[in-house]
C-alpha cells in the first residue's frame, strides 16, 4: 500500500488558513446570530408590552366614552322622567339624539330596574333575554360611582359600564333604572385592535380557557390555550407552525375579578426571515472571506516560502554532490540569516570533503605503498636469492632449472601485482571474442594447480563444455583465477573448491563454492570495496573489487551467497549477448 504524499508547506499554511477562517467565522457568525436573536427577542418583547400598553390606552378611551355618554344621559331630566316611566318607545325616543352618536361604535345600551332586570334596549344588539343581568347586582356595592368591567353574557364578551340613574325624592335620591353600555369584543373589534397596536395579534379567552374572539385563525387560536393563564412575564407560544412572543392580561368584571384573559402575540416570523436572512449574509460573507483570505494567504505565503524553497532546492543540490551551489540572500530577516548560515555550512562542507579527499588519497596512497612493499617483500627475495645463487655458485643444470622456474613465479607474481593496480584505473573494456566457460575456468584452474596438490585441495571444473558467450577472455580468466586462488588461501589443510555454471534464458548463471572456513562477518558488508581483506598472506585487497568490475564490464553482476550450507558461496550472472 503507498504512503500518502505529503503536503507542500504551502498547502498546509493554506489548508491551516482556512481552516482557521472558517472556524473563526463560524464562532463569529454564531455569535453574531445569537446577538440578533436576542436582539429580535428584545424587540418583540418591547413590541408586545408597547401593543399592550395601546391596548389598555384604547380600552381606557373607549370606555371613558361610554361613561361619559352614560353619565349625559342620566344626568338629563327628560332622559331621567322617560326612564322613570318604563316604556321602552319613551326611552328610545328620548334618547334617540345621543344613539346616533354612538351607533357607529355598535354599542349596546340596557336601561334595566335596580333588580337587574332589563326594561329597553337602546342598542339593536340586547344582551340576551335573561331574567335580569348579574352585571347591575355585581355593581350595586359601588353605587352612586359607575362600574366598568368585562362581561360574558350568553357565551359572548362584552366590555360594560354600570351608571346608575337617580331621582330626587322627598327622601332624598331614589335609584329608579340602571343604564348598561358597552361594546361586543368580537373578531372584528380584535382585527380593529391589531390595527392600532401595530400588526400585534389579540386572543380573547373565557374562564374556561375557550377562545371568544382572536385575529388568529380559530384552529391556530386553539393552540394558545396554555397562553390563558395571566402572567406578567413575556411567553414564548407555537400556533401554526409560527412562534410567537405573547403576554397575558386578566379580564376583570365590574367587581375586579378574573372571568377571562387577553392573550396580546407577536410573531417571529418576520424575525426569523431576517436571521435567516443574516445567515445567508454571514455565509456569504464567510465564502468571500475565505476565499479572500486563502488569495491573501496564498499570494504572502508564496513569498514568505521562496527563501525555503530555494533553500530546498539548495539542499537538493548538495545531497547531489554540487557543493558549488549558493543560494541568494535577499534579507536581513531570520530567512535571510538562515540562508547565510547554509551557504557557510555549504563552504564548510566543501573545505571538509576536499580536506577529506585529501587525506583519504595520501591514506589510500600510504596502505597501497604498504601492501606493495609487503607483498613485492617476498617474490623480491625470491628473485633476490635465486640470482645470487646463479651468480655465485657453479650450480648443476637440474638445480639452475628448478631456481630458473622459481624466478619465473616470483617474476610472474610480481607481473600479476602490477597488472592489478593498473587495472584499478582502467576504464575501458576489450573487445570481447566467443569463449567457451569451460576453457576459461579450466585455465584459471590450471595455474592453480601446483598449489591445489601442494595444499591438498580438489578444484572441480563441472561447467557444461556447451556454454559459449563473448567475454573479454584475458579478464575473465583473472575473475576465476582470484576466486579460486581466495578459496586456496582459506583452505591451507585441504578442501574442495567447485565451479558450476548452468544457462537461463539469456545470461548464464556461475556458481563457486569452496569447503573453507566462509566468509567473516567482520567483512561481509563491505567485500567488494578495495582493500578490503581478512586473514590473508598475500594481496592488496583488491581481487574482488577487480572481479566484480569485470563481471559488471560484462554487463552482470556478482555477489556472495548470505546463507550458504558451508564454507563460502560466489554467484555470477553474465549477460549472452
Amino acid at each position: 500500500m503507498n504512503k500518502p504524499r505529503h503536503l507542500s508547506l504551502l498547502w498546509k499554511i493554506l489548508f491551516s488558513t482556512s481552516v482557521a477562517i472558517t472556524a473563526l467565522f463560524a464562532f463569529t457568525g454564531w455569535i453574531v446570530q445569537r446577538e440578533a436573536i436576542r436582539a429580535t427577542s428584545e424587540t418583540l418583547d418591547v413590541e408586545v408590552r408597547a401593543s399592550f400598553r395601546a391596548y389598555e390606552s384604547l380600552w381606557r378611551a373607549r370606555a371613558k366614552l361610554f361613561s361619559s355618554v352614560s353619565s349625559i344621559l342620566s344626568s338629563m331630566s327628560d332622559v331621567r322622567a322617560a326612564f322613570g316611566t318604563g316604556d321602552q318607545e319613551t326611552i328610545r325616543d328620548t334618547a334617540s339624539d345621543l344613539w346616533r352618536r354612538v351607533s357607529s361604535e355598535a354599542a349596546v345600551f340596557v336601561v334595566a330596574d335596580p333588580r337587574g332586570r332589563p326594561i329597553a334596549s337602546l342598542g339593536g344588539v340586547p344582551f340576551g333575554r335573561a331574567d335580569d343581568l348579574p352585571v347591575v347586582r355585581q355593581a350595586a356595592p359601588a353605587f352612586p360611582k359607575q362600574s366598568s368591567g368585562f362581561l360574558i353574557q350568553n357565551g359572548s364578551l362584552y366590555q360594560v359600564t354600570v351608571t346608575p340613574v337617580y331621582v330626587e325624592s322627598t327622601g332624598g335620591p331614589a335609584l329608579i333604572n340602571v343604564l348598561v353600555a358597552g361594546f361586543a369584543v368580537d373578531d372584528l373589534l380584535a382585527r380593529e385592535l391589531k390595527d392600532s397596536a401595530g400588526g400585534s395579534e389579540f386572543v380573547f379567552f373565557d374562564g374556561r380557557q375557550q377562545v371568544i374572539a382572536s385575529t388568529v385563525p380559530r384552529m391556530e387560536a386553539g393552540q394558545l390555550t396554555g397562553l390563558a393563564n395571566p402572567t406578567n412575564a413575556l411567553r414564548r407560544a407555537v400556533a401554526g407552525g409560527t412562534e410567537f412572543a405573547s403576554l397575558t392580561t386578566p379580564l376583570r368584571n365590574v367587581e375586579g375579578k378574573p372571568i377571562g384573559s387577553l392573550a396580546i402575540l407577536r410573531s417571529f416570523r418576520a424575525a426569523s426571515l431576517g436571521i435567516r436572512q443574516l445567515q445567508r449574509e454571514i455565509i456569504a460573507i464567510w465564502m468571500f472571506a475565505v476565499l479572500a483570505g486563502l488569495l491573501l494567504t496564498y499570494v504572502l505565503a508564496r513569498r514568505i516560502l521562496e527563501p525555503v524553497d530555494r533553500l530546498d532546492k539548495a539542499a537538493a543540490e548538495i545531497a547531489r554532490g554540487n557543493y558549488e551551489h549558493r543560494v541568494a540572500v535577499t534579507s536581513n530577516d531570520e530567512l535571510g540569516r538562515l540562508s547565510a548560515t547554509f551557504n557557510g555550512m555549504c563552504q564548510s562542507i566543501r573545505d571538509a570533503r576536499e580536506d577529506l579527499i585529501r587525506q583519504e588519497r595520501i591514506s589510500t596512497v600510504g596502505r597501497l605503498s604498504s601492501s606493495i612493499v609487503h607483498d613485492l617483500r617476498n617474490p623480491l627475495a625470491a628473485i633476490y636469492g635465486g640470482a645470487e645463487m646463479l651468480v655465485d655458485n657453479d650450480l648443476p643444470a637440474p638445480q639452475i632449472k628448478r631456481l630458473a622456474q622459481n624466478l619465473y613465479q616470483a617474476s610472474r607474481r610480481i607481473q600479476e601485482m602490477l597488472q592489478d593496480l593498473v587495472n584499478i584505473s582502467r576504464g575501458k573494456v576489450e573487445a570481447f571474442e566467443p569463449c567457451r566457460l569451460h576453457e576459461v575456468v579450466a585455465a584459471a584452474c590450471e595455474s592453480l594447480n601446483a598449489a591445489a596438490v601442494a595444499q591438498d585441495v580438489a578444484i572441480h571444473n563441472d561447467v557444461p563444455a556447451e556454454i559459449e558467450l563473448p567475454l573479454d577472455r584475458a579478464r575473465m580468466e583473472r575473475v576465476f583465477f582470484n576466486l579460486i586462488d581466495n578459496a586456496l588461501e582459506a583452505m591451507p589443510e585441504g578442501g574442495e573448491v567447485r565451479v558450476s555454471a548452468a544457462s537461463e534464458g539469456g545470461s548464464v548463471l556461475v556458481r563457486i563454492d569452496d569447503t573453507g572456513p566462509g566468509i567473516a562477518n567482520s567483512i561481509r558488508p563491505h567485500l567488494f570495496r578495495p582493500f578490503v581483506t581478512a586473514g590473508k598472506r598475500n594481496g592488496l585487497g583488491l581481487g574482488l573489487t577487480l572481479s566484480r568490475q569485470t563481471v559488471l564490464d560484462h554487463g552482470g553482476d556478482m555477489w556472495a551467497d548470505p546463507a550458504p550450507e558451508r564454507g563460502a558461496r560466489f554467484w555470477m550472472r553474465l549477460v549472452n549477448r
